[in-house]
């Protein structure tokens, strides 16, 4: 092989692993600003949240639920409007019981690059606790896509499947913030 086609293969090389590591990022912050309470210091409203959630997605994107759970629950949303009203759903709005509590882990990933354009997989644990004691564990596989814009990675596609929701015993949670101030500077 000669310098400079090991030259180009280092380079494309080092380009995948560039894209791998920011679609990372973009994904643990989608997830990091969906936890509550919202981890980010200086977020200042549920309406804000919204906002720095949607910079992470393309105009076009489509956010959905699929699978015989999510089909009815979570439906499908296509482009920026649409996803944010999917969005203030679940935080525009008071909800009773509250929600107290929420994390999201990320595990069993696979990303794959191809130009400009991306898929990632992860397998979603998700423990939930509400105001009135009760509690889940949710699971769930993502099949999402994304898109270099300009040099940086948005999200093209959300895409969401049940593998299960278990209940979880009441108050599970013993101990837990009102609010994160782990960011604060």
């Amino acid at each position: 092989m000669t310098q400079d086609a090991t030259i180009a293969e280092l380079t494309q090389r080092i380009g995948v692993l560039e894209a791998e590591a920011e679609i990372r990022r973009v994904q643990a912050r989608y997830m990091f600003l969906c936890d509550t309470p919202c981890p980010e210091f200086g977020v200042r409203d549920d309406t804000h949240r919204i906002d720095l959630i949607m910079e992470l997605y393309t105009e076009d994107a489509v956010w959905e639920g699929v699978g015989e759970y999510y089909d009815g629950q979570f439906g499908r949303a296509e482009g920026h409007a649409a996803i944010r009203a999917h969005f203030e759903t679940f935080w525009g709005e008071k909800q009773d019981p509250a929600l107290l509590l929420n994390a999201h882990y990320l595990t069993s990933e696979q990303i794959h690059v191809e130009g400009d354009e991306a898929t990632g997989q992860w397998i979603h644990m998700q423990p939930w606790l509400f105001s009135d004691g009760q509690a889940l564990l949710r699971s769930s596989r993502l099949n999402n896509a994304f898109r270099s814009i300009g040099g940086a990675w948005k999200i093209t596609r959300t895409r969401t499947e049940n593998v299960f929701v278990a209940p979880l015993p009441a108050n599970f949670a013993a101990s837990h913030p009102s609010a994160s101030v782990l960011m604060r500077l």
